[in-house]
């Protein structure tokens, strides 16, 4: 992506944009506490498509955003790992949550190979009498 043929987002010329560079630094440590891109928008006062339109229009920005979801996933592995031996944790329950937040790291995969071969080594017919089933 080139962030120099990116337009800026169509607006109103009596309605700027709210984006701020310092919301870089913001984005990063509000990921740093675990929050989630729908909280950092929040924390921001926008919603979560301003981030993403911010992160098409801005390099810094998109650095940003992305750091702080690394940030994010770092918090929650931890919390997970400083909690492994705390009575009551519910292990199950973080992987599903780290599953669903972070799908690309820890997703669970099965494979299934539909390819496999089949060989018939022999084919039975047999003829059941309907009046003497067991016989």
């Amino acid at each position: 992506m080139a962030f120099d043929d990116v337009d800026q987002p169509k607006r109103p010329p009596w309605r700027p944009t709210k984006y701020d560079p310092e919301f870089c630094d913001r984005a990063v440590a509000l990921g740093s506490e675990g929050k989630s891109k729908v909280e950092i928008a929040y924390e921001l006062g926008v919603d979560r498509k301003t981030l993403d339109n911010w992160a098409a229009a801005y390099e810094d920005f998109f650095h940003a955003i992305t750091r702080a979801k690394e940030a994010e996933q770092v918090w929650w592995e931890r919390k997970g790992r400083d909690n492994l031996a705390t009575q009551g944790f519910q292990s199950s329950m973080w992987s599903r949550s780290m599953g669903a937040r972070f799908p690309d790291d820890w997703r669970e995969k099965s494979e299934v190979d539909m390819n496999a071969r089949v060989q018939v080594t022999e084919i039975k017919r047999t003829i059941v009498d309907p009046r003497n089933p067991d016989a």
